[in-house]
Formats: structure tokens, sequence, C-alpha cells
């Protein structure tokens, strides 16, 4: 870590504390990840023993913490816990329960669990608290759309003269700059990690934006019509070359388009479903590389032999790894490396021969089902409820509603992705928490009249607050 990323590092606490005196807490909140998920430096900060290491997200999380707790505390004390949290709250405390399994202790089992509330719990937490209403979930929206339109540029300056901003910034490169070169150029990484997570994080910024313009929630930004924007976003999309975020930013448009055209959830329930029973399938050991072969060659004669070997590799470790994984199927094998596969070499040396691509395996080896189901549940539920009981697809496309819409869709994309890698972006669990807030607090609609009568009474207050936010 360089001498500017630590300076930076210790710079980020008074900077969230003028953000909350400089703009309302939720505002706040959200330029706070924005900024710190997008432009402050990877692999930086400083590690403490026992306790969770201060990083960009955890500083950005005890920041927001405290100021709540000195300056918003009847946020706080108006929070209640659900039942629909309960999959956060159990993922959050499973690591205990793995380590006491495993026979690693009771302290290892408080200092991951205290590791992974940071991570994953804080952001979801602080989503409940400020994004859990309509408005909250379209400033935020808003937001992850301007933020895409301040990474194009960045994005295009890497794309012509190779990820470079990360080293010119903070000294140093994050990640192996082979990974960058990709069919005779290269995919930027800006400041993120890898060139998969700006795919991942553009994908959503592209599809947020097409769908808010659809929708009417934004007309113009500084002037210029947001469809000239939006060209310039799709072309900047396509040359990033993350082939994978193409196909999620396809299978969006399909599932928005669709309700919109014909008031239907199905192709979003679908995905859910299939998600839902890959990992059923995968995690109990019934899916093979040979149940993929028709898929691994369509993929083979349409994107190349690369892109198909590729996806042909992490299959064949998933196999091996759910091999391991299923002698310790409930709370995982626990930290330190022991879900993964060891072998002797040609010289007698143990070594590591497992390649760990995907979230949902890492998280099946280490936490086990109990850890996977709760997980993906945190994620999936909340979404499954707005769709389904409170905001039907015939209010999708209206423009109070349209902003939840397309972050509950990108949601379960990020999900998706996570079947196949493990980027793991805080901005997506904040997000997952302001759609849980959303889904409790909203009365179900039981009949459509009553749904027509309290949705629309429910516009009606917001309406002003909605409109502020935009402009």
């Amino acid at each position: 870590m360089s001498p500017q990323a630590q300076l930076i590092m210790l710079a980020w606490l008074p900077i969230v504390i003028f953000l909350f005196l400089r703009f309302s807490p939720r505002k706040a909140v959200i330029i706070s990840f924005l900024v710190a998920w997008l432009f402050l430096p990877q692999r930086a900060g400083f590690v403490f023993s026992g306790i969770p290491d201060y990083t960009r997200i955890s500083a950005t999380c005890y920041s927001i913490f405290f100021l709540t707790f000195f300056f918003d505390s009847q946020r706080l004390t108006r929070f209640k816990l659900t039942w629909l949290d309960l999959p956060m709250l159990i993922f959050c405390v499973c690591p205990f329960f793995s380590s006491i399994s495993n026979d690693l202790g009771a302290y290892d089992g408080l200092s991951q669990t205290l590791s992974q509330t940071v991570t994953y719990g804080l952001p979801y937490f602080l989503g409940r608290l400020y994004l859990s209403d309509l408005v909250g979930l379209s400033q935020l929206a808003i937001s992850i759309f301007i933020s895409g339109l301040i990474y194009m540029p960045l994005c295009l300056f890497e794309i012509r003269l190779s990820p470079q901003l990360h080293r010119m910034v903070y000294g140093y490169f994050a990640h192996s700059f082979a990974q960058t070169v990709r069919y005779g150029g290269f995919r930027p990484t800006v400041f993120m990690l890898h060139g998969l997570e700006v795919g991942m994080w553009m994908m959503a910024v592209t599809l947020i934006g097409i769908w808010l313009w659809q929708a009417k929630v934004i007309k113009q930004v500084k002037g210029i019509p947001v469809q000239w924007l939006l060209v310039a976003l799709i072309i900047t999309f396509v040359l990033i070359k993350s082939t994978g975020a193409y196909g999620y930013l396809v299978f969006g448009m399909i599932i928005l388009f669709i309700a919109k055209w014909f008031r239907s959830n199905v192709p979003l329930l679908v995905l859910m479903i299939g998600i839902s029973l890959y990992l059923c399938l995968a995690s109990t050991g019934n899916f093979s590389t040979k149940n993929a072969e028709p898929l691994l060659a369509t993929i083979s004669n349409t994107l190349g032999e690369n892109r198909a070997g590729s996806l042909e590799f992490r299959l064949d470790n998933e196999e091996i790894l759910v091999e391991r994984a299923l002698e310790r199927p409930i709370f995982g094998w626990g930290g330190w490396g022991r879900n993964r596969v060891y072998d002797y070499n040609s010289e007698g040396v143990l070594v590591d021969i497992s390649t760990t691509d995907s979230l949902w395996i890492i998280v099946y080896g280490v936490r086990g089902i109990v850890g996977l189901v709760s997980l993906y549940a945190s994620f999936l539920l909340p979404v499954f409820i707005f769709a389904t009981r409170r905001y039907p697809p015939k209010f999708w496309f209206h423009p109070q509603v349209a902003p939840a819409t397309v972050l509950s869709v990108v949601i379960v994309l990020y999900m998706l992705d996570n079947t196949l890698n493990a980027m793991f972006n805080p901005i997506f669990t904040l997000i997952s928490g302001g759609i849980t807030g959303l889904v409790v607090t909203v009365p179900k609609q039981r009949s459509r009249k009553n749904s027509n009568l309290s949705t629309g009474k429910y516009y009606k207050r917001i309406k002003n607050n909605v409109s502020d936010s935009i402009h």
C-alpha cells in the first residue's frame, strides 16, 4: 500500500463526517458508499488482530453507524427487526457455528462473525435504515446512474490507454495486468479490482438508465437529454468487453419490457427459480460438467473455445469442491482454506489443486448449506415479495415504482453472476436492505380494487419528495 493510499484511507473518516454535515443523512449514506466503492484504493487499509480490518467499506460503515447513533438516533429507535431480516442475521452469525463445529474455537468464531457482519450485515442494515421506501430507492437508483456517467470517461480512457488510473493515482496495480487484456484490446478496471467488476457495475448503470428513461423518471442531466447520454453509455458498455455482463443486460431488458408490455413477472420468477434450482442440484453433487455439455457447445460456437473452456474449468473445479463441501454440509469447513482441495504433486509436496471462482461455492464450502441458503435468501426473497405481493408488474412502469423495480432486477442479476464469479459489491447489499425495508413497510395488496386505491394514496404521499430528489 502506497503512502497516498494510506493518506486517503485515514482522511476518509473526516470526509464522511463532512458529507453528513453537508447533505441530508440519506444522501450522505448514498454518496459515501458510492465514492468509497468506486474511487478509494483497492487492497488498502490497516490490519488488526481479532477485529475486522480497516478497509474502505468498514471505514464507511463505522462512520455512518456512529454518526447515525449521535445525530440521527431516532432512526435507530424506530428500526424493528422482521422475519425477512432473519436470512441476513443467520448469515452474519453463521461463521461462529462454522468455527465451533470445526473445533476452531470461540475466538475464531467471534472474529469471523464480526468480520462477516461488517462486510454484509452493516451495509444491509444501513440500507434498511435509510433506503426502505420508494423515495430512498429512487435517490439511490438515480445516484447509481450518475455514477456511471462519471465512470464512463474513465472507462474510455483505460480502454484506449490500458488500465492505469489506479497506478497513476495510488501508485500501484491492484490486480494482475494480464487479466485486463481481452479481444485484442484492454478491459478497464478504473478503481475497481477486476474488469468483471466494472462490467457488472456498468451493466447495472446501463439497465437502470434505460428503465428510468423509459419511465420518464429522468429526462435530462445538466441540460443534456438522457437518451444521448444513454447512447454514449451503451457504447462504452460494449467496449468494456465483458461478455457475461452483455448477457445480464439482455436478461434484464427482457424481464422489464415483458412486464411493461404484458404485465407479467414470469421471466423474473423463472430466473430466480433457475438460480435456486441450479444451487440445489450443484450443492448436492447432482450437476456436473456432463450436464452442461450442450451449453458449453453453444458457447464454443458463439463466443469461442476460450470462453467455453473457461466455463468448463470452473465447473470441473466446482465438482471437486462440492465433494469436499459435502463432508461438512451443514456449517461448512470454516476458514483458513479448509474448504479447498489438496493433493501431492510430482515432488511429493501437498499443494492446493482447486480454484474457487464463484461466490456460491466459496460460501458453501466455508459456511455450509446454512450460509449458502441464508445468503441467497437475503437477496432473492425480498425481490420475490416485491414482485408478487407488494408491487405486481402493472405498477413497475410507474415513475415512483420504476427505480425500485429496476434495482430489484439488478439484485437478481447480481446473484446470477455470483453463481459464476465472486465479485462482492456492498452497493448491492445496500440495495437488498432497502428492498427488504420497502416490502415490510408497504401493506400487502389483497385485491385489485384495494391495490389501486392503497397504492394510489401511497403515490400521492411521496410524489413531491420523489420529484425533489430527482431534480
